[in-house]
């Protein structure tokens, strides 16, 4: 039997997949920029909005491109003695490294330069290293997946901002949910971060998930529209329906059960216990409100308008509701009413 080409594993880049076009075109010119318009972007979204994957895809293009590198960092681990050790474990980088006189053996690196002495501060020795590639016209992109505002983090924020007002040839791409990336954002001595421009995930083009339905899977324009709309543009969805529209030779009611479960094992149940009580409460009141008019809502809540408001825009921001169309709110995951409604 063929491979199923859509995956249901969070994170990594499926066979099927829908470009944000404009979201990679925006970064990868703005890095690509000499010097660069931007230096640091943040993709914030819901879980399951692509967020790794639009990272995993800029890292993919900027390093195929002449004289970048691109290196990828683990926010739970020493994030500036582990970029220290990658640049020096690529065997182009150290030479140019060594050349340079840049001992980096006092971190148990293993590049010991002769005659030179060890640099104890790894601050200085990520300068050095900086420094050294601009020499050799080469620039650097930094990825960090799922940001929190950890000591780790906030250490290497510190000196990335210092790196750059030195002018060095670094950029950073970091993914993370709403309130982790603005709770970082808020820290008085990462102001630089504050001021980076923040792209929120939001939905996939409805038309161009139906055209993919429709060639992948070998069904006709209407039913690829149904499964399309269904998907309510939320990427992970539109993984799963393929997924179990695939294993079944079509979304029926067994492979819509499945994927429904499948959504609500490994995103809504996550999704749901991040939101406060009061989230909630409103989520539950957008639930049962079939009218889906913001006034209907708040009398659902037994709320005001200055008391319904915080949540309906905190709600909006982690990307679980959408509220584009006036005076009404809705969920933008599909299915999440019936997942809301039962666990009210």
């Amino acid at each position: 039997m063929p491979r199923n080409p859509y995956t249901l594993v969070f994170g990594r880049e499926p066979l099927q997949l829908i470009p944000r076009v404009s979201h990679i075109t925006e970064i990868t010119e703005s890095f690509d920029d000499d010097p660069p318009s931007q230096q640091v972007f943040l993709l914030t979204g819901v879980r399951g909005s692509g967020k790794t994957v639009l990272m995993t895809e800029i890292a993919k293009q900027l390093a195929k491109r002449d004289g970048w590198i691109a290196v990828g960092l683990n926010p739970e681990r020493d994030m500036l003695k582990t970029l220290a050790a990658k640049l020096a474990s690529e065997q182009t980088l150290a030479k140019l490294f060594q050349s340079a006189s840049i001992n980096l053996s006092f971190f148990g690196i293993g590049l010991e330069v002769k005659g030179a002495v060890p640099i104890a501060d790894v601050e200085l020795a990520l300068e050095k290293m900086l420094s050294s590639l601009v020499r050799h016209g080469k620039r650097l992109l930094i990825t960090v997946d799922e940001v929190a505002n950890t000591q780790t983090m906030r250490e290497f924020a510190s000196t990335f901002q210092i790196l750059v007002r030195k002018d060095l040839p670094l950029c950073l791409l970091m993914t993370g949910l709403y309130n982790n990336v603005r709770r970082l954002q808020d820290e008085k001595t990462l102001t630089f971060l504050y001021r980076a421009p923040r792209i929120d995930m939001g939905p996939l083009n409805i038309g161009v998930i139906a055209n993919n339905y429709r060639k992948t899977l070998g069904v006709d324009g209407d039913e690829a529209i149904r499964m399309a709309k269904l998907t309510r543009g939320y990427p992970f969805a539109f993984q799963v329906f393929g997924f179990f529209a695939w294993r079944h030779g079509s979304l029926d009611d067994e492979a819509l059960m499945q994927a429904k479960q499948y959504l609500d094992d490994y995103a809504y149940e996550k999704i749901w216990s991040e939101l406060s009580e009061g989230d909630r409460v409103v989520a539950r009141a957008i639930a049962n409100t079939p009218s889906s008019r913001i006034r209907d809502v708040r009398q659902e809540a037994g709320l005001s308008t200055n008391q319904f408001n915080p949540y309906r825009d905190r709600l909006i921001k982690k990307g679980v509701v959408n509220g584009s169309t006036y005076g009404h709110v809705s969920f933008t995951l599909p299915l999440f009413e019936q997942y809301v409604l039962e666990h009210a």
